[in-house]
């Protein structure tokens, strides 16, 4: 193998960086005062591994994040160039790509038919768990907060992003019950829609 990507891998991962950056345009939601915004960007990095697998769903994430750090305003709010590394949200950010991969590598671990509760196990690992094992250290680092505090602080996450990790499972459910030989995933990573 070349390392090379087909061109439909390439049109794939371009695709959905550009869903990430679409999901950002409703906006962005500072609850109770949190430096960190709330976001529907993070949909879009579950569905990129959900949809894609490891490779390609992290490789749609770390797209979209170059672009952004290289000057596109295409956070939420329209935020973007070097300096959203600095803010208290870059954590999140940053574990885009490997939250992406996760839940690939994890759907990717699925074999058999389409299991909606496996789904939601690996848009929860990926899709919150890693984000926020990177987000909320990097958080506290920058803010200078004890990491206590940004995980009470930050919690008020929570909610909203279980809701995005089952409604991304339920979505992938249906674009792999819909088109089963569409070769979303790779051979090894594609689980089959029943």
């Amino acid at each position: 193998m070349t390392g090379r990507l087909p061109a439909r891998d390439l049109a794939l991962v371009a695709t959905f960086a550009a869903l990430i950056a679409v999901l950002g345009l409703p906006g962005q939601l500072n609850l109770f005062g949190n430096a960190v915004p709330v976001t529907a960007q993070t949909l879009g990095v579950m569905l990129a591994g959900a949809l894609l697998g490891a490779r390609r769903g992290a490789l749609a994430a770390l797209v979209f994040c170059v672009l952004v750090v290289a000057g596109l305003p295409l956070l939420a709010g329209g935020r973007g160039g070097p300096t959203v590394l600095t803010t208290p949200s870059a954590g999140y950010f940053i574990g885009f790509a490997p939250g992406a991969f996760v839940i690939g590598a994890l759907m990717g671990l699925w074999r058999g038919r389409f299991a909606l509760a496996w789904a939601i196990v690996a848009t929860v690992v990926g899709g919150i768990g890693v984000i926020y094992a990177i987000g909320m250290p990097v958080h506290a680092w920058i803010s200078d907060l004890p990491l206590t505090k940004v995980l009470v602080t930050d919690a008020v996450f929570l909610p909203g992003d279980l809701v995005k990790a089952v409604v991304a499972a339920v979505i992938a459910r249906g674009v792999l019950r819909a088109y089963p030989r569409a070769g979303l995933g790779s051979e090894r990573e594609q689980v089959r829609a029943s």
